[in-house]
This record gives structure tokens, sequence and C-alpha cells, in this order.
């Protein structure tokens, strides 16, 4: 038994490292097809609550991260749209579960 949780650890991800910004430590999603921080955020004030962006027909990329507001001390998740009309289209959408 041991030999198989051995191969399992060997064959398990490694998690991506954190990003720290003047703002927000970040924990980016592995669903994440572009590995960028886009201009326009939207922080979302709800870690748990399911946030699929492509749900929300972005036109352009976007990306999701785990996040942890310097500031205060807020945990959530941060979405960034490289187009700010996306950005407004998520927030005016957005609705936490």
């Amino acid at each position: 038994m041991r030999a198989v949780w051995a191969a399992m650890a060997q064959n398990a991800a490694m998690p991506e490292s954190t990003i720290t910004t003047g703002v927000y430590k970040l924990f980016p999603s592995p669903r994440n097809q572009h590995r960028e921080i886009f201009l326009h955020e939207v922080f979302v004030p709800h870690p748990y609550a399911l946030v699929d962006p492509p749900s929300y027909n972005p036109k352009g990329k976007w990306s999701l991260f785990a996040a942890h507001r310097l500031a205060d001390g807020r945990n959530g998740q941060l979405v960034t749209f490289e187009l700010e009309a996306d950005a407004e289209r998520f927030s005016s959408r957005f609705v936490p579960d």
C-alpha cells in the first residue's frame, strides 16, 4: 500500500505558487486558461461562492484567483478580465449562491 501512496504523491500536480501584489495575495485557479492578472479586476468577497466566468460569456480573456486582500485581511475571489465590458457584465450579473 505504501508504494501506491508514493506513486500517487509523485504524480500529483504541484500547486502553482502564490502571487503577491500590492493589494492581494493570490492563488491561481487550476481552471485558468490564461496565467495572467488582467487590468480589470472584480473582487468577490465570498470565498466559497461558485464563480464561473465562462458562464458570463466574456468576449476577452479572464483569470480567476482565490484572494486574500491585504488591506483588511478579507478572503474572497478575484476575477480579472482583459476587457472592461466583461468586468462590468460580470459585476452586474454575479449573485453569490
